[in-house]
């Protein structure tokens, strides 16, 4: 190779670097899974802990149905809910492979100890499929063609890996919890 040669390429990569812009478009950290045959995410900001689903529940009598029973984290007494039901899910179809009692919950269950304005709680999810970051441009604002149970929980859509995820608001949720949903 002549020197010419050699300072032509140079060159050229020289340009082909300028050409390249880094941009650091803002991300949004979110917390991706799975309830029954549908995909979920609350932003990662409000969510404190994931738990393993084999993690010991102590069933409590006369609570609402959403609530599976109660866990101690590191000394602290939390409530576990089942989104199911104020996600409007069946049974069936929000405990796919799994059972209701804690004793035999699959290995795949998790436990997200979530914390909104109002309160904090765990919820019980399927499976916990990843943790995050996507850029912000990546969300879609949610259609109004979305179920009317759904409405009031939704912030955004995505799509991860081929799934469309709904992003849900965990102070929506727990609002609605409080108000005597599910």
């Amino acid at each position: 190779m002549t020197a010419s040669q050699l300072d032509q390429l140079l060159v050229e990569r020289v340009n082909s670097q300028q050409e390249i812009v880094d941009v650091d478009e803002p991300v949004i950290k979110l917390v991706i899974f799975r309830l029954g045959e549908q995909y979920f995410a609350f932003t990662g900001a409000s969510i404190k802990e994931v738990i393993p689903g084999d993690e010991t529940i102590y069933y409590l009598p006369a609570m609402p149905a959403s609530v599976e029973g109660v866990m101690n984290v590191r000394g602290d007494i939390e409530s576990v809910i089942r989104l199911n039901a104020l996600l409007q899910l069946t049974s069936n179809e929000a405990n796919a492979g799994t059972h209701s009692n804690t004793a035999n919950n699959s290995n795949t269950s998790t436990i997200l100890l979530g914390k909104g304005k109002s309160m904090q709680s765990g919820l019980r999810v399927d499976q916990l499929l990843d943790v995050v970051d996507v850029p912000e441009s990546q969300l879609k604002e949610a259609p109004q063609a979305l179920p009317e149970y759904l409405q009031p929980f939704v912030t955004s859509l995505l799509s991860f890996n081929n799934l469309a995820v709904t992003v849900l608001d965990l102070d929506a949720v727990f609002a609605a919890w409080l108000a005597g949903q599910g």
